[in-house]
């Protein structure tokens, strides 16, 4: 049973398209609600492929190494999504830092089971118990928070490479649209006056963006 006096949980979880643009999240939330602020995005580095368990623990190592070197708040309870493997390879990180003494579970989606350090064998609660309840809604957060984040490296990555040829267009040129633009379908909309007026790119370089974004659009 989860106190009613929660500090802050923090979840995790990790999203890719295909073994491509892996990142993971972590999410937080105590008795407020989720905290918003304290939200965190990874772009993983260190894994090739379609790789979930090792995703999971390049992302948990990373943020509490940070968690133990800048002092900050520790969780009353970390929340992987995923069985026995992510939570496998969680605890696995922390033990490398020494914080293998923060609780840990796997909140595994098919069946709702969840698993805790020193037992192979899933824990059921009723479907119906409070904190099954609570404990699927932080991680479907995580789920929804890693797939938009997933999205948004795809479509940035993607409108990279279809700008990449048009000549004149370069990084900071491209790191402008960006940031103004929410993809090719937002791009082939405009005009290049707007384009210009929102980024500074020249009127002749903004036509030929919107022209090869109608090729585009996603």
């Amino acid at each position: 049973q989860i106190k009613k006096d929660i500090n802050k949980i923090e979840a995790y979880d990790n999203s890719h398209t295909f073994g491509k643009f892996p990142v993971g999240v972590m999410i937080a939330y105590n008795n407020n609600g989720f905290i918003k602020s304290n939200y965190r995005k990874f772009n993983i580095k260190s894994v090739d492929g379609i790789d979930d368990f090792a995703s999971i623990r390049e992302v948990v190592l990373r943020r509490y190494k940070r968690v133990k070197n800048e002092k900050l708040p520790i969780p009353n309870l970390i929340l992987i999504d995923g069985g026995k493997g992510q939570l496998s390879m969680a605890l696995s990180a922390l033990r490398e830092l020494g914080m293998d003494y923060i609780p840990v579970i796997g909140l595994a989606k098919r069946l709702e089971e969840i698993y805790v350090p020193g037992n192979s064998e899933p824990q059921n609660l009723k479907k119906s118990s409070s904190s099954l309840i609570l404990l699927m809604r932080i991680r479907d957060e995580a789920h929804r928070f890693a797939i938009s984040f997933q999205k948004s490296k795809r479509k940035k990555d993607l409108t990279k490479s279809i700008f990449s040829n048009v000549h004149g267009v370069g990084k900071k040129m491209l790191k402008k649209l960006l940031q103004q633009f929410n993809g090719p379908i937002e791009i082939s909309e405009s005009s290049p006056k707007i384009i210009h007026s929102k980024t500074g790119i020249p009127i002749k370089i903004a036509t030929e963006i919107i022209r090869t974004s109608k090729k585009n659009a996603l």
